[in-house]
């Protein structure tokens, strides 16, 4: 794409990051982004939710506050009955209430496959801004949602995974990142990014590339939904997690680790939490906001002086 030329564009696609920023006056900037995901469980009105609630995770992730969407919308209306739409919308008009964000439309196109979505305005003062780019050597890295949603879709995809598994995964991506969000404007960190398809170590690159900085990731601290241990070992993989596996062998240094935890670390999630560095001052802060909010948070690694991009991966 042309690179633009704006000077009120605060955050374009240079940096990776998770959303548009634009300057409107000294203390407001809008924030946009799309995202839209094929079906990840069985249930339409969950899909709509999990689709939602990962749209608007792009604007947390930016330290704003998401206000208005559009649904995007691809339906197979001929060889599916409507109200299997109808739960989908609803599941994401739901979850976007939650949020206290307002749907004002949108727009569908008949498809093959069912395909769900938002495209997402927020606000933040240009001030208060969080990017993906402005991380600090020697800053905390603190995750706010467990790994191994890829692995376990495909397991409820395969009919490898029983049904409490199922609910409670589902019940992870429909997790908004609001609460992890607020705190991390409350205490005011360095930079942020969410963990979506490029999987943890993706989304770290990108981060640590764009900030100009090396990271130091242990996997014993690293949270990890318990059953996606089992399918792994069993070869049960996403094509995402493969790829995202292949892409990051120039970038990491996998100490003693094997093949399996590798793609736990690299695991492509759908609606995952926030991946947030933090200086360590104010590091311990963060963590109890996170916690009284009831956001399981977790401190897996930091950030160190380098040439940017790179990653140490070591067990403990």
């Amino acid at each position: 794409m042309p690179a633009p030329k704006d000077a009120n564009l605060l955050v374009g696609a240079s940096t990776l990051d998770d959303a548009a920023v634009y300057r409107v006056s000294d203390d407001l900037a809008i924030v946009q982004t799309i995202d839209f995901i094929t079906p990840v469980v069985d249930d339409a009105y969950s899909f709509g939710a999990i689709a939602a609630a990962n749209a608007l995770s792009d604007i947390y992730a930016m330290g704003a506050k998401p206000i208005l969407a559009l649904n995007i919308v691809g339906f197979p209306a001929r060889t599916l009955p409507l109200s299997m739409l109808g739960e989908i919308l609803r599941g994401g008009a739901d979850k976007a209430a939650e949020a206290g964000v307002t749907i004002v439309g949108g727009h569908s196109i008949d498809d093959n496959e069912p395909k769900y979505g938002l495209a997402v305005t927020g606000f933040v003062h240009p001030d208060k801004l969080v990017s993906n780019s402005t991380a600090q050597p020697g800053d905390a890295l603190i995750l706010t949602k467990p790994l191994g949603i890829g692995i376990i879709t495909t397991g409820i995809d395969r009919v490898m995974v029983d049904q409490r598994t199922a609910d409670h995964v589902i019940e992870v991506m429909s997790e908004l990142n609001q609460a992890a969000a607020n705190a991390m404007v409350k205490v005011g960190v360095n930079a942020c990014t969410d963990i979506t398809g490029f999987g943890l170590l993706g989304h770290l690159h990108e981060l640590a590339q764009a900030s100009g900085v090396d990271v130091e990731v242990v996997l014993e601290k690293v949270p990890v939904l318990p059953e996606a241990w089992e399918l792994v070992e069993r070869g049960v993989v996403p094509d995402g997690t493969l790829n995202n596996h292949r892409y990051l062998g120039d970038y990491v240094n996998w100490k003693e680790l094997r093949r399996e935890e590798q793609l736990i670390l690299c695991d492509a999630q759908t609606s995952g939490g926030l991946l947030i560095a933090v200086s360590q001052e104010k590091k311990v802060a963060l963590l109890e906001d996170l916690t009284s909010s009831g956001v399981n948070a977790a401190e897996i690694g930091r950030t160190v002086k380098g040439r940017g991009g790179n990653i140490r991966a070591s067990r403990q």
